[in-house]
């Protein structure tokens, strides 16, 4: 890819929230007791995908985009409930 712009940027995004969404049907045919740790990171993708769509296509090529150990910590402990109360 020579020129990574706005128009390509929005191309990859759909393409990518597809995926999740396709995804997210594939982790509910899971067997229970698999589901957690895809869940989990699944959430931690997701969250990624976020900060990264939240951002201009320049900062993006430029920038280390993480999520904090804080943050992390409450998606495994908010997935942990889902999982849990069975509502994944």
């Amino acid at each position: 890819m020579n020129q990574f712009g706005e128009k390509e940027k929005k191309e990859i995004e759909m393409d990518i929230q597809k995926d999740f969404d396709d995804a997210l049907v594939g982790i509910r045919q899971l067997p229970f007791n698999s589901r957690f740790g895809v869940y989990v990171s699944y959430i931690y993708y997701c969250g990624l995908f976020k900060k990264i769509k939240s951002l201009n296509n320049l900062d993006i090529m430029k920038k280390r985009i993480r999520i904090s150990n804080s943050k992390k910590m409450l998606l495994v402990f908010n997935s942990y409930v889902k999982y849990r109360l069975n509502i994944i």
